[in-house]
């Protein structure tokens, strides 16, 4: 009788140690919500590693994801798909992408909310440094500037290791509106939202640009309310539209995803590449406290390497300080970090 084993050994013969055994672009997911999944959905699609791990609690629904990925694996160019709770599975990983957390409960207030993801995410990260200590960690995790600041004093990595998703999708965003309302595409309108991934957010208006000429040189009250095409409601509908979509079919993933695999092509093919995300903002425009804010940022393969030094006007440095408020006076009450 021929067992398997056998039938290996017959069919392929070994010349030397399988040179395959140690991944080259490994990338974790820490989540398999929807937000997760579709972050490595995204990843997947786009051929970025050599290896894709999960990881997560809930075994059925982590093996059901596996399983779903890798019936599809013919379809993809990434050889190895694996799954386990046990953070073992994600050694040697290049990036690690963190998803996972709690949700906000009703009523409850945000210091509460973050300080119950505190608690998971003293277990996550110790265990994701534990068997990645080389990795990049990006942050995906709401509210996502201060999860990025706990998971950075957990870590013990240094600032350029750990990375907030930030407002790369809120600019994204931003720049689809802008082309949305001058008929465009979206490629050829230019412009960042920086600061806080929320409410606080500030909208660039001296940089948005088409073709290098700026918005502000042909309406200098852009975005004010003197404006009188209101394309201050630009903004507004950036800080609605994850509220919006929530309210149409109850969560958002499918832009958080794309953004992910985004700023996963960045690291990983060592890109050098800007993007507005979260990162260590103390010294910065003002700002005192250790606050995560987004910046336009360089990433490549040693994770986050630069920050442009980006002109503001003096409403959008103020905008920025008060960003950074917000934040500290949710952070300065943490416990256990």
């Amino acid at each position: 009788m021929v067992t398997m084993a056998t039938l290996k050994e017959k069919l392929l013969s070994s010349v030397a140690k399988d040179p395959t055994s140690i991944p080259k672009n490994k990338v974790t997911i820490v989540g398999v919500g929807q937000v997760g999944m579709a972050c490595a959905v995204s990843i997947l699609e786009r051929g970025l590693c050599d290896e894709l791990a999960l990881v997560d609690i809930l075994e059925d629904k982590l093996r059901g994801e596996l399983l779903d990925l890798q019936h599809g694996s013919l379809f993809l160019k990434t050889t190895k798909i694996v799954a386990d709770k046990d953070y073992s599975v994600s050694a040697n990983s290049k990036l690690v992408v963190v998803t996972g957390g709690v949700r906000q409960q009703e009523g409850e207030s945000r210091l509460n909310l973050v300080q119950r993801n505190v608690s998971v995410f003293k277990f996550i990260i110790p265990q994701v440094v534990k068997y990645s200590p080389d990795a990049t960690i990006l942050v995906v995790s709401n509210p996502v500037d201060i999860m990025t600041y706990v998971t950075w004093k957990l870590s013990g990595l240094p600032p350029n290791k750990v990375i907030g998703s930030g407002t790369n999708l809120d600019s994204a965003r931003f720049r689809h509106m802008i082309a949305d309302k001058l008929g465009l595409n979206t490629t050829s309108c230019h412009g960042y939202v920086l600061g806080e991934h929320g409410d606080s957010s500030v909208p660039i208006w001296s940089g948005v640009n088409v073709a290098g000429v700026t918005l502000q040189s042909l309406s200098p009250d852009i975005g004010t309310d003197k404006d009188p095409e209101h394309w201050k409601d630009v903004h507004k509908q950036v800080v609605d539209s994850a509220y919006e979509v929530i309210k149409c079919k109850g969560y958002t993933n499918w832009a958080i995803g794309m953004s992910v695999a985004d700023l996963t092509e960045s690291i990983l093919r060592n890109l050098s590449k800007v993007h507005p995300v979260s990162t260590l903002v103390k010294g910065y425009y003002g700002i005192n406290d250790e606050v995560f804010l987004s910046l336009p940022c360089v990433l490549n393969a040693q994770g986050l390497v630069q920050v442009v030094n980006q002109k503001l006007t003096d409403s959008e440095v103020s905008q920025l300080q008060k960003s950074g408020a917000t934040l500290w006076g949710v952070q300065k009450d943490l416990k256990d970090l």
